[in-house]
């Protein structure tokens, strides 16, 4: 009988930048309580957690009277931070998951590998510089802080896609998909998945 273990993390950064609180349970329900003074990465990041089955808490205080940037930046680190401290040594995980992920004419491809070999793959161009407030390119700079400090290979690819809300929604949607697969519990395997034996 295998012991089910508490795969779960919390996070504080503070830096004068950004002040950020965040909790992740990997095997969740995909409950959420976000706060991080970006609206726009609000909705995407509940996205990501309740169509991973993630439970995610967080709360972020940033200078956004500057700009957006480094709110994001720090989130995905803190992100990163939290699944590398709830995964421990990666043992036991079947490492690798994709999702296709449409949203009305947007079609989203994220693949991922938990390797412990940071690197991102972001090709996804978004026609418009701003959806509401939100600088759209910031999404690139969350998704490379996450695959740094979380230790992913992280490709995202769009498809096709004309709408900028709809492209980001999608990916952030595959990306939880895709993670919930990577991590989830192999029912057979003992240690990492790895021919080398070690990530």
């Amino acid at each position: 009988m295998t012991m089910q273990v508490d795969r779960r993390a919390d996070i504080h950064r503070q830096t004068r930048e950004t002040d950020i609180q965040l909790s992740l349970v990997l095997d969740g329900s995909g409950s959420t309580a976000i706060d991080t003074g970006v609206g726009f990465m609000d909705h995407m990041l509940t996205l990501f957690a309740v169509h991973g089955m993630f439970d995610l808490e967080i709360t972020a205080h940033g200078d956004t009277v500057v700009d957006d940037h480094h709110t994001v930046e720090d989130l995905g680190i803190c992100l990163g931070q939290a699944l590398k401290q709830a995964l421990g040594d990666f043992s036991g995980i079947c490492r690798y998951g994709h999702a296709y992920v449409p949203m009305d004419e947007t079609l989203a491809r994220v693949c991922i590998d938990v390797s412990n070999r940071p690197c991102l793959h972001y090709e996804v161009p978004v026609p418009d510089q701003k959806v509401g407030h939100f600088d759209t390119a910031l999404a690139k700079e969350f998704f490379r802080a996450v695959s740094l400090h979380g230790g992913l290979t992280l490709h995202a690819d769009l498809l096709h896609g004309e709408n900028s809300h709809h492209i980001l929604e999608a990916v952030f949607k595959a990306f939880g998909r895709s993670l919930s697969l990577a991590v989830s519990l192999h029912p057979s395997l003992r240690g990492q998945l790895s021919s080398k034996g070690t990530l």
